[in-house]
Formats: structure tokens, C-alpha cells, sequence
């Protein structure tokens, strides 16, 4: 009984990982497209709406879906009755956001902003069907589904972003795509999802489940609004250019973890939350986790840092480049990304969200005091940027912490599962660093220092035998085997 449960897990990373290398490899590609096309400040502006509107979907998007996934039985109505809670919650706060649109446009002092937001705010609306949609495909864990969605809705929506972009369409082009983006996926996913809606609210059932989300709801506020919360003072302090700097270079190295990172949590939730009885097979789904999605993030982040100048210069053009220095510190913070989402998704497949709001307390409590002193202590955006570098850190032992009791996955049974990749990604970094000194031109430089990465890094790997190498090499002769 353990191989087919074995290979529907496989099979589920491995379309989640083309979900995610295909969505955000094309939306790359797109947003180097735009980048070139329209002004920092353009992203600026739109920096400082999604984060108001990522602030309003996180009372749709957490909570009810992490409770619909994790929960042992959900009954057909349970997703109806998710759907119209979400769904009037969504109007709610797209009304708030409308009336508050002039506030936030005088306050930033960008009378421009109102419409724009407005418009951009109507996406929180099928964010509640899409919700409900995710959390259905996450529980059959098919990937597929996610995939064809994403696609659609990246390929579609971008397609339309840089036509209204060439057009002098300049913020709106950016509004457009992302608005399309989401309608195109609820509509995709609507006729492969199958979710079968009624007009019904089972209170009783939304009770149940509210009793487990509303705690993930409330760490979920208080960790996007601690994440957007450097954005913020930027653009207040600053201008929109830096804003657009500051979020430009941390959009590089977030574009990767959404990729490899959220592909395994997004698996690894459902199958840890369906062992969650057997504490023994949770720690070694743990272990398997954090030890092969640090092993892809470490040297991927290590090598985005050491090309980031040549990168920039070529895909973004120079008017870009004030961005390197922060796309080198995200680097740094991102890397340890995986290391607090597998202990964290561990705590909630155990049931424990009490634990895991007290532990978002206590980083953001970390997180909050850190920032004050950089601001009012250095007075430099590079300096605000690397307090989530500091603090992120320090997270990694505060999110370890619990399972050490909780599955009996000690500090020193991590630190031995991290550093043989951690390692092996500082030596890449240094020959990647290296070869930026040769004199060569631009364009040739980054190949070289992308080859000699990746060749020291799987050598190293064949080398010394890493484990997580062997398991992907074994996860794609299983994926090629069943094409076959």
C-alpha cells in the first residue's frame, strides 16, 4: 500500500513543480518585457496598491482554505458554505478599500492611485471561488489542474499587460494583467475543478472550521502585513522609484521561492496533515522536505547573488541596477525560506495552529523592532532591506523549535539535514564571484558563471553523494517512466 501512496506523492510534486517552473518562468519572462517597457515608478505605484489589496485576501485566502486541507473529513456543503462566507467577506472589504481609495492616495500623496486601486481592489471577488477551487484540488492533491489554470491565466493576462503597456498604457498595463490574471484561472479551473456549488451555509460546519482557521487567519494578517510592512515605510519615506528598486530586486529571488518552495508545501501540507496520527511518518516527511527544497534554494539563491549585476544590466537594461543591492540581501533572506515553511507546515499538519500564531508573534514582535532601529537609526532603504535578512535568521530557531517535541525533529537533526547544501552553495558562490572579475563582456560573464555554478554544484553533489540528489534524480526517472 506504500508504493501507490508513494507515487501519487511524487506525481503530485512533480506536476506542481511544472506548475509552478512553467507559471513563474513564464511570468518572468513577461515581467522583464514590462520592466523594459514601463518605469520603476510604475511598479512603485503598484507596490503600494497590492499591498492594501494583499491585506484585504487574507481574510479570503486563509483560514477557511488551510482548514478545508487539513481537515481529516470535509463534506460536499462544507465548500459551498466556505464559498458564500468568503464571497461576502470579499464584498465587504472591496467597499472598504473603494471609500478608502482617495485616504491611502492623499496619505502616499499620489492622487493617481484611486482609480487604479478601485479597479485592482475587484479582484479580492473571484479570489473567494478560487479559494475554495485550490483547496479542493490541494485535498485530491491533482496539480494538473493548478497547472493548466496558471498557465492560461499567466500566458493570457500577460498578453494583455504588455499590449496596453506598448500602447502608453503605463500603470494600468499592470493593473490590467494582474486583474486578468485571476478571473482567467477561477474560469479555467471552474470547468476543470468540477467544485459543485449550492446556495447553502451550513453555520455549524463553518463554526468547525473557523475554529481551526481563524488562528492561521490571524497569523496570516499579521505576516503579510510584517512583510509589506518595509514597503510601506519605503514608500512613505521615499519616493515611488525606490520603492520600485526595492521591490524589483525582491522580486527576483520571490519568483524562485514560489517556485520551488511553495510546489513542496503545497504537497507536503496535505500528505503530512493525512499522517498527522503517526508523528514518526510526519518527521520523516519533514526531513524529505526541508532537506531536498533547501538543497535546490541554496545554490540557487547563492548563484542569483553572484550574477546579480550582469543579470540586471541585461534583462532590465541599466536603468535597473539600483536594484542589485537588494536583490543580493532577498537572496540571503530568501534562502532560509524553506527551513521555516517546512517546520511551520509541520505544526499545522499536527493541528497545532495555537502554536504556530504564538510563534508569528513573537518573529514579528523581532521583526518590528529591528526595522524601527534601522530607520531611525540609519536612515537608508538598504539598511530597512537587510532587517529582513537579520530577523529572518533568527526565525529559522523560533520556527524549529516546537517540533522538536512536537515530531522530535531536534535543532541538530536540521542543522545536519542544511549544512552539507549550505556548504556546498557558499564554494559555488565563491567561483561564481570569481568569474565576475574576468574581463569579458557582459553577456559572456553571466554564461560563464552560470555554467561554472551549476557544474560545481552537481559535482559536488555526485561527489560527496548528497541524498536529496539521489531523490531527485529518482523523481524524474519515476516522471519519465510514467509518460512512457
Amino acid at each position: 500500500m506504500e508504493q501507490p501512496k508513494s507515487n501519487k506523492l511524487a506525481g503530485a510534486l512533480g506536476w506542481k513543480l511544472l506548475e509552478r517552473f512553467g507559471v513563474q518562468g513564464t511570468q518572468f519572462v513577461l515581467q522583464i518585457i514590462l520592466a523594459r517597457i514601463l518605469d520603476p515608478a510604475h511598479y512603485g505605484v503598484l507596490s503600494i496598491m497590492i499591498i492594501f489589496v494583499n491585506l484585504a485576501n487574507v481574510f479570503i485566502q486563509t483560514g477557511f482554505n488551510t482548514a478545508l486541507v487539513q481537515n481529516k473529513e470535509v463534506e460536499e456543503e462544507d465548500y459551498s458554505s466556505v464559498f458564500w462566507v468568503s464571497l461576502c467577506i470579499a464584498v465587504i472589504l472591496y467597499v472598504m478599500i473603494f471609500f478608502a481609495a482617495p485616504l491611502i492616495g492623499k496619505f502616499y500623496n499620489i492622487p493617481d492611485i484611486v482609480s487604479p486601486l478601485r479597479v485592482l481592489s475587484l479582484m479580492l471577488l473571484p479570489g473567494a471561488l478560487n479559494s475554495v477551487q485550490l483547496a479542493k484540488v490541494s485535498r485530491e492533491m491533482d496539480f494538473r489542474k493548478v497547472f493548466y489554470s496558471n498557465v492560461a491565466g499567466i500566458l493570457i493576462s500577460g498578453i494583455c499587460g504588455i499590449t496596453i503597456a506598448f500602447l502608453g498604457g503605463g500603470l494600468w498595463a499592470l493593473v490590467a494583467q494582474t486583474m486578468i490574471n485571476v478571473f482567467v484561472i477561477c474560469v479555467v479551473m471552474f470547468f476543470t475543478a468540477k467544485l459543485r456549488l449550492r446556495f447553502v451555509i451550513n453555520w455549524k460546519r463553518v463554526g468547525i472550521l473557523f475554529r481551526f482557521g481563524w488562528k492561521l487567519l490571524a497569523s496570516g494578517l499579521l505576516n503579510t502585513l510584517y512583510q509589506d510592512l518595509r514597503s510601506l515605510v519605503i514608500g512613505k519615506k521615499y519616493d515611488t522609484n525606490v520603492l520600485g528598486y526595492y521591490n524589483r530586486g525582491k522580486q527576483f529571488p520571490q519568483f524562485i521561492i514560489t517556485a520551488v518552495d511553495g510546489a513542496v508545501q503545497s504537497v507536503m501540507l496535505p500528505a503530512m496533515a493525512s499522517e498527522q496520527d503517526e508523528k514518526a511518518k510526519v518527521k520523516s516527511l519533514m526531513r524529505n522536505s526541508i532537506a531536498i527544497s533547501s538543497y535546490i534554494i541554496f545554490p540557487i539563491m547563492a548563484g542569483l547573488a553572484g550574477v546579480a549585476m550582469p543579470l540586471v544590466s541585461l534583462l532590465l537594461t541599466d536603468k535597473w541596477l539600483p536594484c542589485v543591492p537588494y536583490l543580493q540581501i532577498y537572496c540571503f533572506t530568501l534562502a532560509f525560506y524553506p527551513v521555516h515553511s517546512c517546520n511551520l507546515q509541520a505544526i499545522n499538519a499536527m493541528g497545532r495552529s495555537d502554536i504556530f500564531l504564538k510563534l508569528e508573534i513573537i518573529k514579528k514582535a523581532l521583526g518590528i523592532s529591528t526595522l524601527v532601529v534601522a530607520v531611525f537609526c540609519f536612515d537608508t532603504p538598504i539598511a530597512i532591506a537587510a532587517t529582513g535578512a537579520i530577523t529572518g535568521f533568527i526565525s529559522c530557531f523560533i520556527n524549529a523549535y516546537p517540533n522538536k517535541k512536537l515530531i522530535g525533529y531536534s535543532y541538530m537533526e536540521q542543522m545536519k539535514d542544511l549544512i552539507p547544501s549550505f556548504a556546498l552553495s557558499v564554494i559555488m558562490l565563491g567561483c561564481v564571484l570569481a568569474v565576475g572579475f574576468l574581463p569579458m563582456h557582459t553577456l559572456w560573464i553571466l554564461i560563464l558563471q552560470v555554467i561554472v555554478g551549476i557544474a560545481v554544484y552537481v559535482a559536488g553533489s555526485s561527489l560527496f553523494r548528497f541524498q536529496p540528489f539521489r531523490t531527485l534524480l529518482g523523481l524524474l526517472k519515476n516522471l519519465r517512466n510514467k509518460r512512457k
